[in-house]
């Protein structure tokens, strides 16, 4: 509060006081504080408005590290290659939690101290707050002149009517009045102080739904071949992370196959290769024995299923491979999905043949491929092996060949689009190179030494979902939502009083006097003050004049 607003409540006193449920700040010489004291003082501090905007501030700040540096609950790759390449940086931000920022302890401090903050602030103002709805305006103080709007005439009507009227006037305004012994006391903007709590409480609202949304959220990706299909149990995920509170238990069972995929692409222009459309065609079911339904999941409109919402993220090709031994017999047949590199959709991967592969000794050992494709390839001569564009138009894959031992019994993990050559051999071409080739749909690669062939069959399309559960989402959308139009209304509402007072004067003639007080000093508390001293002077006329000055137009003669 001010040191105007406060001076004028000293002056004015009930009719100045309680235009706002902020705590008054006592100053003077205060005594020793002890330990009661010294905890009384902070929790003063940590519950005003200032020191809550200071902990939203520090908020707002504390996360930007958690938007510029990769965060180990995202994806612990990027955080491995973040601590090789920073080796200086690496153990400080470790130290400093800013891998884990949002479950860090100095972030969690001061998202708690935050939501104490704000507790603290809101429950003694509301409860002020609704006290002031259960009162009613204060009279109207001895001496009307010393506030900011006045305005004054003299009339001959009574002063019983006068106040009637100006009674009937205000509440036709809107205003909460009532006859207070010589003067109608009067007020308006309510909603103000209720926008200012309704602001803050949206905010604690907010605070609750990111904590609900962290605690029990679960998040995970899937890839999705034409014709293949998921199910939402934790062994179908390619990733998948969860709060803290999440339970297996909570995943909702539904299932999903992947009819087609359709893509289309600016084919000319300066915009050439843009993207314009993806949509993932799926058939789904709800429960084990749900019926099925058709549905289209598009970029930016997923498809929400009992509480989780299934997101279409990507798309790539996977190319159809089939490898025969050196006896004929076909090992393997499948698309392989490959990993995009660029915008015109250039792949890579790796094809493994880990089982029934068999050399023409009649040795069991794996096959592996390093694979490079181009949806639409230059042509031979063209510059390098890189898509000319993301559609269909020229598709080519490019194989290089080995045997050996793929390390897929070790028991580490391995990266499906990456061939681990550690145990294995080249095939070796006429000049003793690595053997490898470019094959077109349909076209057959001869491994040397009568090894077996692999042949291209052709293209398949593969999509990549994300299916992600947030129990908050609708609740920080409902806090959002609350907080704006508590600002609003904080910020363009008006609290104010106005009284109207009308006495008999020494000459029997009924003086009138209006004034206006409003929380903050505005241009429209005059005018608005002008306006209603028109309405009621129409009701009360000016009395015929003795002199100039009684005669006074009350509309003239208001002042801020």
């Amino acid at each position: 509060m001010s040191k105007a607003e406060t001076t004028d409540e000293r002056d004015l006193g009930a009719a100045g006081s309680q235009l706002s449920t902020a705590p008054v700040e006592e100053l003077g010489n205060l005594p020793a504080l002890g330990v009661v004291g010294w905890a009384r003082w902070f929790w003063r501090q940590l519950t005003s408005m200032r020191v809550a905007l200071i902990l939203l501030f520090l908020l707002s700040l504390g996360a930007i590290p958690g938007s510029l540096i990769p965060q180990t609950s995202v994806d612990e790759l990027k955080v491995a290659d973040w601590k090789a390449g920073h080796e200086t940086l690496g153990p400080l931000y470790e130290k400093l939690g800013l891998f884990d920022v949002y479950s860090s302890v100095w972030f969690s401090a001061i998202y708690i101290l935050l939501f104490v903050s704000l507790i603290g602030c809101i429950v003694p103002r509301t409860w002020q707050f609704a006290g002031q709805l259960r009162g009613r305006p204060p009279g109207a103080p001895k001496r009307l002149t010393r506030l900011p709007a006045y305005t004054t005439w003299r009339t001959a009507g009574e002063p019983e009517q006068v106040l009637s009227a100006a009674q009937n006037l205000l509440n036709k305004r809107r205003f909460r009045a009532h006859t207070v012994g010589d003067a109608v006391a009067a007020e308006k903007g309510y909603l103000r102080e209720a926008g200012n709590l309704l602001f803050h409480l949206a905010l604690i609202v907010m605070l609750v739904a990111f904590a609900a949304g962290q605690l029990f959220k679960s998040e995970g990706g899937k890839l999705v071949l034409k014709g293949g299909g998921f199910s939402n149990t934790l062994t179908q995920y390619d990733n998948f992370k969860s709060g803290s509170l999440f339970s297996t238990d909570d995943l909702p069972p539904f299932s999903f196959t992947l009819d087609s995929f359709d893509a289309t692409f600016e084919r000319s222009g300066p915009q050439k290769g843009t993207p314009r459309t993806f949509t993932a065609h799926v058939t789904y079911a709800e429960g084990a024995d749900g019926k099925p339904r058709k549905a289209d999941i598009e970029v930016n409109k997923p498809l929400e299923i009992d509480g989780a919402k299934v997101y279409l993220l990507g798309h790539g090709y996977a190319p159809i491979v089939s490898v025969t031994d050196a006896r004929g017999k076909v090992v393997y047949k499948d698309a392989v999905p490959l990993l995009p590199i660029d915008s015109n959709i250039t792949s890579t991967g790796a094809v493994k043949v880990s089982d029934g592969y068999r050399d023409k000794s009649g040795k069991e050992e794996g096959l592996g491929f390093n694979a490079f494709f181009v949806p639409t390839f230059a042509g031979e001569g063209k510059g390098q092996m890189y898509s000319q564009f993301p559609a269909l138009d020229f598709p080519v894959l490019a194989l290089s060949a080995y045997h050996g031992d793929l390390r897929m019994d070790s028991g580490l993990p391995q990266n499906v689009y990456q061939l681990n050559t550690s145990k294995m051999k080249e095939f070796k071409d006429s000049r003793g190179q690595l053997f490898k080739q470019r094959l077109l749909p349909g076209e057959t690669m001869t491994l040397p030494n009568g090894a077996g062939t692999v042949k291209f069959e052709g293209v398949e399309r593969w999509a990549t979902f994300q299916i992600s559960q947030q129990p908050g989402s609708g609740l920080a959308l409902a806090g959002a939502v609350a907080a704006i139009t508590g600002l609003v209304g904080s910020l363009f509402i008006q609290r104010r009083r106005v009284w109207v007072r009308a006495v008999r004067g020494a000459d029997g003639v009924t003086v009138v006097e209006m004034a206006g007080l409003g929380r903050s000093e505005s241009a429209k508390l005059p005018e608005e003050l002008a306006d209603l001293a028109v309405a009621l002077h129409a009701e009360a006329p000016t009395a015929p004049a003795t002199d100039s000055a009684d005669s006074e137009n009350p509309v003239e003669g208001a002042r801020a």
